[in-house]
């Protein structure tokens, strides 16, 4: 993932990249290189790292990344300082996936088949916004609206529902998507409109979303479909280029024009 914001602290000519795995990296990307600037381990008693499942930066202060692991904790990274500004156990079970609504509040998903929201404020405390409802059913992705962050998106383990939240409302969705016919794998909403959503799964379709004030007594229905040829593991929703939608599947990336 890019740095929000072009300019890198580290680079005025430069963009930064983060990827995770094992660790936390940052990586200078210039006119002709790739760099690896820093190594962020997010243990603070072992020589071994927990794996890390997902990361989301923070687009209001991009100095801040969040960090989600297996060992039940989102970890906090003032990336220009390179230490840790928090860590925070989030969850009971493995955490799968976290995302920014604002500078200081994240959510966050896990194994523990919950939804949390955490301020950094109030470290001391976390918000249940919703919960699956079998009992320990993962909750594996997690998508904050950026137009509109009273609204979330998160997906169930080998489940073809996208479940839609508001923050106001906690425990009861405002609405299922429910017309993949196999497990949802990504999430995406659309960067320049509050009201769209895209999301892929084993189906092999990636299903745009148009949400309406009121659903339908049949409930709410794909606003467009794209077929590809497996399984769709991934996809981002371009904020630069917001036209523009990339599903990754099989050993292919392909580039789909909404």
């Amino acid at each position: 993932m890019f740095q929000p914001h072009r300019k890198s602290p580290f680079s005025s000519a430069s963009d930064l990249l983060a990827s995770s795995g094992d660790y936390l990296r940052l990586w200078e990307v210039g006119h002709s290189s790739i760099e690896l600037i820093s190594v962020l381990d997010n243990s603070k008693t072992s020589e071994f790292s927990a794996p890390l499942t997902s990361f989301d930066w923070n687009d209001v202060e991009p100095n801040r990344i969040g960090t989600s692991s297996i060992d039940t904790t989102c970890t906090i990274w003032d990336i220009e300082k390179g230490v840790v500004e928090t860590q925070l156990i989030a969850h009971d079970k493995e955490v799968y996936d976290i995302a920014w609504g604002e500078a200081r509040v994240f959510g966050s998903v896990s194994a523990d088949g919950s939804v949390r929201i955490f301020d950094l404020r109030d470290k001391e405390h976390s918000t249940i916004i919703y919960e699956s409802p079998q009992p320990d059913t993962p909750l594996l992705r997690l998508a904050w609206n950026k137009q509109d962050s009273r609204y979330m998106a998160t997906t169930l383990m080998d489940s073809n529902k996208v479940v839609i939240l508001d923050i106001r409302s906690p425990t009861m969705p405002v609405a299922e998507l429910d017309r993949h016919g196999a497990s949802v794998n990504a999430i995406a909403w659309a960067p320049q409109s509050c009201k769209h959503i895209c999301s892929a799964g084993d189906d092999t379709h990636a299903l745009i979303w148009e949400l309406p004030t009121v659903a339908g007594p049949n409930g709410i229905g794909p606003l467009s479909m794209y077929s590809a040829s497996s399984e769709i593991n991934q996809l981002q929703w371009s904020a630069a280029q917001p036209d523009w939608i990339a599903i990754a599947f099989s050993n292919k990336m392909q580039l789909l024009k909404v």
